[in-house]
């Protein structure tokens, strides 16, 4: 994780860019072009909460292949459970959405990092993040997601 021991050095420009809050009511890292990846414990949270059975909710929601679990992407939108104001199942979101923007791509690379700022104003903001807890949090997607890391 070269980006994060970096941070820790002199250089002020790069503990600027650990610096990230989300920002209230924005819904921008929602409306990326791409999947939307559950975990296996995803999956069962989200149709509990949902109050539906694990094969109803899969039936409707979820793709899976060998190795991936991710949701369907609907015509209208990036994500079924997207809506105008927000996320409807915020309280138990994917691990892959609750973790943004410390995805380890994104932690070990601070173009990735820069790049996801384009667009998440939240980058950039706030108080600077302690980098065990962005540590913490890129190795929960390692280990969510076996698949794609």
């Amino acid at each position: 994780m070269q980006f994060l021991r970096q941070s820790f050095g002199h250089n002020r420009q790069v503990a600027d860019a650990l610096r990230f809050a989300c920002q209230p009511g924005c819904i921008k890292c929602c409306e990326q072009k791409g999947f939307v990846y559950l975990t296996e414990p995803d999956v069962l949270r989200i149709a509990e909460y949902l109050g539906m059975r694990q094969a109803a909710f899969e039936k409707k929601y979820l793709y899976r292949t060998a190795k991936k679990v991710r949701l369907r992407v609907p015509e209208e939108a990036q994500c079924p459970f997207l809506l105008s104001d927000g996320c409807s199942i915020h309280v138990v979101k994917p691990t892959q959405c609750r973790v943004f923007p410390f995805w380890p791509e994104m932690l070990e690379s601070k173009e990735e990092w820069l790049k996801a700022g384009d667009f998440c104003p939240g980058i950039g903001e706030g108080p600077l993040v302690q980098i065990e807890s962005a540590r913490k949090q890129a190795e929960e997607m390692r280990a969510g997601y076996p698949g794609i890391y």
